[in-house]
């Protein structure tokens, strides 16, 4: 069974700064891709950024040269640095890998972590 585990949520005034971490844990061959999503109320899931076992690194235009995207590989673990937090990055953030397992290959989520930026 795989697990993902995030932490590092909270809330933070706007300007400020908060680091997301997610462990993969249980029966974990490799973790091809780790990727951070986030959900603000009423509206669409969407990426922040992805990172591939490989280090190459996508973001979204809203932000790119704010936030930072890293992994641990030999941790199983994905961070996320956040700085110049705005109100609008207000969200549940959601982790999510593609692990390769002895028995499949599959896409995990996380639970969720709340971040809330106040104006």
């Amino acid at each position: 069974q795989v697990q993902l585990v995030e932490s590092g949520g909270g809330l933070v005034q706007a300007g400020g700064s908060l680091r997301l971490s997610c462990a993969a844990s249980g029966s974990i061959l490799s973790i091809r891709v780790m990727a951070w999503y986030r959900q603000a109320p009423g509206k669409q899931r969407e990426l922040v950024a992805r990172i591939t076992s490989g280090g190459r690194i996508n973001y979204a235009d809203s932000v790119r040269g704010r936030f930072t995207i890293s992994r641990d590989n030999a941790k199983n673990t994905v961070y996320l640095q956040m700085n110049s937090l705005k109100p609008e990055d207000t969200a549940v953030y959601y982790c999510n890998a593609d692990i390769v397992t002895r028995w499949s290959n599959d896409d995990y989520w996380g639970q969720g972590t709340q971040v809330t930026v106040s104006s």
